[in-house]
This record gives C-alpha cells, sequence and structure tokens, in this order.
C-alpha cells in the first residue's frame, strides 16, 4: 500500500469503545483519528464458514484478496468481491498482495489453519482462524507464541465466547456458586459425516479443484470423493473429528469458568479405528490438577451418541449438545452448542449480584476493535484461543493411541514441554513434519 506506515500507526493507535481487561492484557489506544479509515482484508477459504466470515471481512473492512482452492468456488466469491484479486495458494497471495493486506481470516480445513495463518502472523498481520485453530497441539502452542511475538490481533471462531450467557455461566462459577466443582461432563450430536470407515476409492480430480494444494502440508494421497467439502473431518490427515469440531464450543463456558488448561492425564475409550478415520465414537477422560483457582477436576468428553448417565441430570435425559459442570452445592446445566446456561439444579444463585463479566460489542466485532488498537479479542490466540485447542486436541491424542478394539492407555501429559511422558510413538501427533514448500518453524 502507498501509505502503509501511516495506516499501520493508525490500526496500532485507533481507539475502540468497550469494556474492562478480563481474560486478556493490554494498554488501550488514543482516540481515533480517522474512523472512516478501512481495514485491507484478505480471506483464505470462502466456501462453508468462510463464506460469512469472508462477508463479516467484507462488511468490516475492503476486501482485496480472496483465496480457495476451488475455482467454482472462487469465482463465486468474485462476483460479491469484485475489487478482490483472486488466489488458489495463499503462499502466492501472501507474497504478492502482502504490503496490501492488513488482516486474514482463514476458514480452510484444519489441517491448513496453522500454515495459513504463521505464514500471515510471521508478515505482520491480524488473523482470524476458525476453530479448532489447529489441527495439532504443538501448533496451537506455536500460534500463540508467533501471535503474541509480532503483536498481531488475532481470534478464533467459537463465536459462543462473545455470548452474554456464556459468559455469565463463567462468571458464576469463578466466584464459586455451585461450591467446589468436582466433574465436567460434555456431550455431542457429532459426528454428522462418515467415521470409522475405509478409505474410498480413488477417482479423478474435478477440474475446479486444486487438489496439491487442497492436501498442502498433508501426506499425499489420491482425490476421492469422501473429502472435499465437508467429509474431510472425519480423517486423520485432514480433520480433527467431533471432538475438534465442537469441543471448542461445548468446553468454552467450563474452559473459561474453571480454567481447564494443562491436563496431567488423558485416556479414551472408542469404538476402533484404523488410524486412518476417526472412530464412530469415543468418550474420553481429562484429569487436571488443582492450582491456585481451584482444586483437582475431572472432565469427560463424550461422542457419536454416547451420553453422560441420566443421574447426572436428576434424571432429565441428556440430549443433542449440552454440558453439565457438578459442583457441592448443585449443577449448572447447557443444553445447547453455545454455553448458555439451561437450568441450574439445586440451591444455586442465578442472580447478577457480585458478578462482573464484560459485554461483547459481537465476536468477530471484538477482533476488528483489536486490530484499530482497542483491547485483545476474548478468544484470541496468546491467552485463550491457543490454550483451549491444546486442551481439546490432547483427548485426539489418547482417541490415536487407542487400539482397534477401542481401549486406550492412560495418557500422562507434561503440559509444560507438550510431551507424553509414558507411550512412544505419538511425536508427530503433537507435533506434524511439514512437507516441502510449507513452514512450521521459521
Amino acid at each position: 500500500m502507498a501509505n502503509k506506515a501511516s495506516r499501520r500507526q493508525f490500526l496500532q493507535t485507533t481507539a475502540a469503545t468497550g469494556i474492562g481487561y478480563w481474560v486478556a492484557g493490554g494498554v488501550k489506544a488514543q482516540e481515533s483519528k480517522s474512523p472512516n479509515e478501512q481495514i485491507a482484508m484478505a480471506s483464505v477459504g470462502i466456501g462453508g464458514k468462510g463464506s460469512s466470515d469472508s462477508s463479516d471481512a467484507g462488511r468490516s473492512g475492503r476486501m482485496v484478496a480472496i483465496c480457495d482452492v476451488d475455482t467454482g468456488r472462487l469465482d463465486g466469491a468474485g462476483n460479491k468481491f469484485k475489487e478482490a484479486k483472486k488466489y488458489t495458494d495463499f503462499r502466492k497471495m501472501l507474497d504478492e498482495m502482502g504490503k496490501s493486506i492488513d488482516a486474514v481470516t482463514v476458514s480452510t480445513p484444519d489441517h491448513t489453519h496453522a500454515s495459513a495463518a504463521l505464514m500471515a502472523m510471521r508478515m505482520g498481520k491480524h488473523c482470524f482462524v476458525q476453530k479448532p485453530l489447529t489441527h495439532s497441539i504443538y501448533e496451537a502452542r506455536l500460534m500463540g507464541e508467533v501471535a503474541k511475538k509480532m503483536k498481531v490481533a488475532t481470534q478464533m471462531g467459537n463465536q459462543g465466547t462473545a455470548g452474554s450467557g456464556l459468559r455469565k455461566g463463567a462468571a458464576m462459577l469463578k466466584v464459586g456458586r455451585l461450591g467446589t466443582v468436582k466433574e465436567v461432563h460434555v456431550w455431542t450430536n457429532r459426528p454428522i459425516w462418515p467415521q470409522g470407515i475405509p478409505r474410498p476409492e480413488p477417482k479423478p480430480v474435478p477440474a475446479n479443484l486444486k487438489w496439491d494444494l487442497w492436501l498442502s502440508v498433508a501426506p499425499e494421497r489420491p482425490y476421492a470423493d469422501g473429502y472435499h467439502s465437508f467429509k474431510w473431518r472425519g480423517w486423520w490427515d485432514f480433520g480433527t473429528g467431533a471432538l475438534g469440531d465442537m469441543a471448542c464450543h461445548t468446553v468454552n463456558m467450563p474452559f473459561m469458568g474453571l480454567d481447564l488448561r494443562n491436563p496431567t492425564s488423558v485416556q479414551a475409550e472408542t469404538s476402533g479405528h484404523n488410524k486412518d478415520s476417526y472412530p464412530r465414537w469415543s468418550i474420553i477422560n481429562f484429569e487436571f490438577p488443582a492450582n491456585d483457582k481451584r482444586p483437582a477436576i475431572k472432565f469427560v468428553w463424550y461422542d457419536g451418541g454416547k451420553r453422560p448417565d441420566n443421574e447426572l441430570l436428576d434424571g432429565d435425559a441428556p440430549k443433542g449438545s449440552g454440558c453439565v459442570i457438578i459442583g457441592e452445592k448443585g449443577k449448572m446445566y447447557s443444553a445447547n452448542d453455545y454455553g448458555g446456561i439451561t437450568k441450574l439444579y439445586g440451591d444455586v444463585d442465578d442472580s447478577d449480584d457480585g458478578l462482573e463479566y464484560p459485554k461483547s460489542p459481537g465476536h468477530f466485532a471484538e477482533w476488528v476493535r483489536a486490530i484499530k488498537g482497542g483491547e485483545p479479542a476474548m478468544s484470541n490466540f496468546s491467552d485463550y484461543a491457543g490454550p483451549l485447542t491444546e486442551t481439546i486436541l490432547l483427548g485426539n491424542l489418547a482417541v490415536y493411541a487407542a487400539d482397534k478394539e477401542g481401549q486406550g492407555p492412560k495418557i500422562e501429559w507434561d503440559a509444560k514441554d507438550l510431551k507424553v511422558k509414558n507411550v512412544s510413538g505419538l511425536e508427530t501427533i503433537v507435533k506434524p513434519v511439514y512437507p516441502k514448500g510449507y513452514v512450521l518453524d521459521a
């Protein structure tokens, strides 16, 4: 951009009206001198969730570049963003358009989140990335470190984080409305795509799909009908299964309220799988040690039709997706994906008295506010989204370690150094090896 220096200065100093800091720290900027200044946006992935993410970006700034490996989708988005330059390779887009881009959204299959976002952040671009933040635990840690080092505004796309219902529930947990919490149970109606299946037969690559770019950092394999566009979630090389898809939503409220970071062990029971496709169902047990905010706590995850016992909800049958938090004074039930309180069991105070939690201007708006110099988005990479994703993806590590019959060892986890203490052969599940042409560690 011709006026890049003044633009960057603007983006670092523009003020944003808002609320006190709650999760992330920072210094509020000075009052805006140019409220009409537009953020130059670029979007990687414009199909599926990328359609709404790119639309949000276009409404919040000026779209200068769009990228998708599906040329049919790309051409369709080009009709909406007529001034945006079109690309099928995000690396080429960032190389050629880097000086003209301020911020990037990444809404691609899970395995390509980190490679695109890391390149953008290392170039000083603000980043919004869909959930889960990454495909692997190490990538999640690295994303937070790079975001902090580069001082860029970041956000993961777990929209419930901005909801007042979720934030109130978390605040109630923080002040001890349930008393000492001993257990958290979370379940989902996923998967709604095929899992626990053999690899489909190879087929010719469709003319509209750049298959090599779709594979990106994943191991090479032939194209087949079971991958692009939605069914990739059920394959280890591309997705993160039911847990990765939904837990950044459904575990969000207890994560925020109970500081569910750095578990010491995790163990999975599954339907069995071939280490190519995720299992049809899984039950995963996490153990968190006591910290300065709470005693030790147990968390259990269920997917593929598995549910906790009805007695946890005093006889009410768990349905769909949900979360129940069990404390010594009562229980908190959230019967949806986004963490709002549905029902309280026991003598639990539901008032706002003594609760402090910030009101959000809107999920995407939090990121835009941060780009303009305001306080960080709640679900920023360094302080929130990265640690949440690390916790969630540790469950998949336990699932991978399970045998063909579905019984898994108890994984002893060193959260500080991201290492499995007692089981070998899981190193590349923790930290992937990128092929030539893509950069993980710079």
